[in-house]
């Protein structure tokens, strides 16, 4: 069965619908693709399903999946405010195997139901403001199957026992300005139950029109740089486990000494990205990245995420990674 030629035969028939069905905007109770469901012009609710690929799988620029995995996702927004989804995370290899937990393969490894508050303000609605802002406040919980157990793991080490992997759930806030040249963008994630730890990101880039206009995007490219930063308990979670007292590039062990300053606030990832966005139709898009991640501005940092994951094949630290998403909107 030729899955990519349903999926893509699915895209033209939805686009086909839409234009069938398109016809001027009218008051009262109104529906269109891309819009969803109006009354008087004004949002009732709109939902958007995906299905996402990525080539590897990054946590704070740290491989929790050196193999490509599926993110299945939908949503549902209520008024341009209120937004529930889910999304789940499927492993496409055993990476389970060599990860210390058992086979996952195409079988999920995270579950996420989030729920969202959030909107856009123009000058339009507030005289004001200088600018467009738009800002989001979520819950995200993390949903971690049980068949991740606790194991050992002894590369050269004499039986490093892992902790199981445990539930955890995350308050996150995003604001950023669109309409400005550089897209400001900035990002907050506190985990509530895991680690405590706080994670911050900066990003810029900016968006540009390769086919069509302001009004009607066909087709655009927007290159981007982005800083993440962890406090004390994020950067300890993440750069100073048990089995990362091994550098494969030096070929020695990491002494308590040596760990001990991991446990502190810094800069983490840095990413470049270029990503590409087609929209097929309204209520169509297809969207694709490609992006390299490293530790520019902490040594230490850097040179604990060249041990980071758990198969222990890492000599770098930075790492390339693509993918591609198909998106419908009704």
């Amino acid at each position: 069965m030729n899955t990519k030629l349903i999926t893509m035969s699915a895209a033209a028939a939805l686009c086909m619908g839409a234009f069938a069905a398109e016809e001027e905007k009218s008051e009262g109770w109104a529906w269109a693709m891309g819009e969803g469901i109006t009354f008087d012009e004004n949002p009732i609710v709109s939902t958007e399903v995906s299905l996402s690929f990525d080539s590897k799988y990054l946590s704070y620029g740290f491989v929790d999946n050196n193999d490509p995995i599926l993110t299945p996702a939908g949503s549902m927004t209520f008024f341009d405010w209120v937004t529930f989804g889910v999304s789940a995370i499927f492993d496409t290899t055993k990476y389970g195997y060599r990860a210390g937990y058992t086979s996952r393969q195409f079988q999920y490894t995270e579950l996420h139901p989030t729920v969202t508050i959030g909107h856009s303000f123009s000058p339009e609605d507030f005289e004001w403001l200088p600018t467009t802002v738009e800002f989001a406040f979520g819950w995200d919980y993390e949903y971690i199957p049980n068949s991740r157990i606790k194991g050992t793991y002894d590369p050269d080490l004499n039986f490093v026992e892992r902790a199981a992997a445990k539930d955890t759930h995350y308050w996150t806030f995003e604001i950023g300005l669109p309409d400005l040249w550089f897209e400001p963008k900035f990002y907050y994630e506190r985990d509530a139950m895991r680690d405590d730890g706080t994670y911050l990101n900066l990003e810029v880039g900016h968006t540009f029109t390769v086919i069509g206009d302001e009004e009607d995007e066909t087709l655009t490219l927007r290159p981007s740089i982005a800083q993440g930063f962890g406090n004390k308990q994020r950067v300890k979670a993440y750069a100073s486990r048990p089995w990362m007292m091994y550098d494969p590039v030096f070929d020695e062990y990491y002494s308590e000494a040596e760990l001990e300053p991991l446990r502190r606030a810094g800069f983490m990832d840095t990413m470049f990205k270029l990503e590409a966005g087609w929209n097929i139709c309204d209520g169509v898009a297809l969207s694709g990245y490609v992006g390299y991640s490293d530790f520019l501005f902490d040594r230490k940092i850097r040179r604990a995420a060249r041990t980071y994951a758990p198969e222990r094949k890492w000599t770098h630290s930075w790492n390339f990674v693509a993918g591609l998403a198909l998106t419908f909107s009704f």
